[in-house]
């Protein structure tokens, strides 16, 4: 059975690191046009943080101790809304990997899946509203489907990422109705949402971590 390797979860997470760092200008300017401009910079302080706890992460080979420790140093280091969610989303995902040192699909999708229901218990948001659940759901229902269908990993997170970015797309005709961007109602709409592009970049390294882009 094809599996996702500690080491391959650990190289996620550094390169996740140095992703955000180089698309942080780019997630402050989505964030100056609906929001407080400051999501990139934050994001980029969070994973630089999981960055400095590399090795002592990479210590682990328990994938579950793995999430949490990175889930509690993004609680502790991202500023504004970001940090409770990223960090509950990393917490919640931890919880049913007790145990596992490798993710089988299904493995990832129930662990993903606890995620998002992390952000939405924390953020009392839900899809349709503007925010970065417009990109995690679908891309929870994709590894949902892939399950059910017997997909390769390869397959699997390829269609993850396919919704996932599509999903990202659909907030730019969106009306904001959680966080700040919602005060700006209708005037929200025409702009992709930063929370929405942030998780969609970490997804695409996932990908990127465990399958060559070339493949």
């Amino acid at each position: 059975m094809e599996t996702i390797k500690q080491a391959q979860v650990i190289n996620w997470l550094e390169k996740t690191a140095h992703v955000i760092g180089e698309n942080k200008d780019y997630l402050t300017k989505l964030d100056s046009d609906i929001g407080d401009a400051d999501h990139g910079f934050n994001m980029e302080r969070g994973f630089n943080k999981v960055l400095e706890k590399i090795n002592e992460l990479a210590a682990s080979e328990d994938l579950q101790a793995v999430l949490k420790n990175t889930g509690m140093t993004l609680l502790s280091s991202i500023g504004g809304a970001s940090g409770p969610l990223y960090g509950s989303f990393f917490l919640q995902a931890a919880l049913p990997l007790e145990g596992k040192t490798e993710l089988t699909v299904e493995d990832l999708a129930n662990s993903f899946g606890k995620g998002v229901d992390g952000i939405k218990a924390r953020g009392r948001a839900s899809k349709g509203e503007k925010t970065m659940i417009d990109t995690l759901e679908p891309a929870i229902d994709a590894l949902l489907l892939s399950v059910k269908n017997k997909d390769s990993i390869e397959t699997a997170l390829s269609n993850m990422l396919a919704a996932a970015e599509e999903g990202m797309k659909f907030t730019i005709d969106m009306i904001a109705t959680k966080g700040r961007a919602s005060y700006l109602g209708d005037r929200s709409i025409g702009h992709q949402d930063p929370g929405a592009t942030s998780s969609f970049l970490i997804l695409k390294t996932l990908k990127e971590s465990i399958i060559q882009p070339n493949s």
